[in-house]
């Protein structure tokens, strides 16, 4: 990502949508939030990280399922307040063990 500009995370009160795509079949896999410390931790770890808005805590995708989702590339948006994270996803992406949230399948051409 662009060192020069930063993610405006005041604007969601500390929150960026995160949408994650599959950085070879270009589908969307499913949309997150992170703050700063999720972000920090994904780009740390080279796994995705979101904070969970339900828990109040940091959760990365795959640790309890397995299925992580390995970073690519963190791409930010024109209004610095949305991410785009393109992954090679580990596994089915959704918990109901669809390879999306939106029960699309993500099938490697």
């Amino acid at each position: 990502m662009d060192k020069e500009r930063k993610i405006d995370f005041a604007k969601l009160d500390g929150l960026v949508p995160a949408i994650i795509q599959d950085a070879d079949t270009n589908v969307v896999l499913m949309l997150g939030f992170m703050n700063e410390e999720s972000y920090e931790k994904t780009v740390a770890t080279g796994r995705v990280c979101f904070w969970s808005r339900t828990r109040k805590c940091l959760w990365t995708k795959g640790e309890t399922s397995g299925n992580f989702l390995n970073v690519v590339d963190i791409l930010l948006d024109c209004d610095q307040d949305t991410l785009l994270i393109k992954v090679h996803p580990v596994g089915p992406v959704c918990h109901t063990g669809a390879d999306t949230c939106w029960n699309e399948k993500n099938v490697k051409k």
